[in-house]
């Protein structure tokens, strides 16, 4: 009669790249990382925080590897000195795309796309924090990510066309009218004109309204809040969110009942029932 031994099972070996993201070293905008919620502040306020090219590939590359992170449950987005981005740097970018043939330019068109892909794809909840200038790159920032708070004094363009460029930028005729509306979505990208936070907020693109001194408290806090609920289950939703863009209803209802499954395999969801049976809060730990 043979004897069963358990194995004990490198978890190396099933998720290679998982990895740590507190001390992550940025070179392009600040990182801060405490109990679970990452702080991404652009940082140029002398030049309303606009993007560069290297700035663009290294926010790309972090929410790839926010992909596999163990430590970062929620991820929030804020812009130093009273604006959010001014989107892409005028002289460092738009002058010397002028400069480029068309392949290279759909390189860069590409680059960016991907932006707003892998903020898509990482699992944590994306919050922007958003005051003052939010416009190109920036309002597509904005808009990819799962939740926004802003300010009265917010001005979010898609001002593409006030260049000479369509609205289809980086996802917006995708993803704009899912968020507003056909409707609003086709004035905002036709016009391109300058949206502030009370009609952000009719519209829905704004969650919430804070006073300019609150907004990166309050952002904070409702980071806090979703990295202490059950973070496999918020990466789940988040991912169903997304991917049901491209279902029909009875698929995502399957999609729905599997992924719902799943989650009642995890410790949180029993973790839930005993507290509920205790008369007490769950704690959750992510498994």
């Amino acid at each position: 009669m043979s004897t069963h031994t358990s194995t004990v099972i490198d978890p190396t070996l099933l998720a290679p790249n998982r990895k740590t993201l507190a001390q992550y070293q940025s070179q392009h905008f600040q990182w801060d990382c405490k109990g679970g919620v990452a702080t991404i502040t652009l940082n140029r306020p002398e030049r309303k925080n606009p993007l560069t090219f290297a700035a663009y590939a290294e926010l790309r590359d972090l929410f790839v590897q926010l992909r596999y992170a163990s430590d970062v449950h929620v991820v929030v987005v804020y812009g130093s000195g009273d604006n959010f981005c001014s989107g892409g740097d005028v002289h460092e970018i738009i002058g010397p795309l002028m400069q480029l043939a068309m392949p290279e330019l759909l390189l860069f068109t590409r680059m960016t796309g991907d932006l707003v892909k892998t903020m898509r794809a990482c699992p944590q909840p994306i919050i922007a924090a958003i005051d003052g200038i939010c416009a190109g790159a920036g309002a597509i920032m904005a808009m990819a990510s799962d939740l926004r708070v802003g300010t009265v004094r917010s001005k979010t363009a898609f001002l593409f066309n006030r260049v000479g460029l369509a609205g289809c930028d980086m996802g917006a005729c995708a993803m704009l009218p899912r968020i507003i509306g056909q409707g609003r979505a086709s004035d905002w990208l036709y016009s391109g004109r300058s949206i502030g936070g009370e009609e952000a907020e009719r519209s829905g693109f704004l969650n919430r309204l804070v006073a300019p001194d609150q907004l990166l408290t309050e952002a904070q806090s409702w980071a806090r809040e979703l990295a202490a609920g059950p973070t496999f289950a918020n990466g789940m939703t988040k991912t169903m969110l997304h991917q049901e863009w491209n279902m029909s209803i009875d698929q995502a209802i399957e999609s729905e009942a599997q992924a719902q499954a799943i989650c009642m395999m995890t410790e949180d969801f029993n973790r839930a029932y005993q507290a509920f049976v205790a008369k007490q809060r769950p704690v959750f730990q992510g498994n």
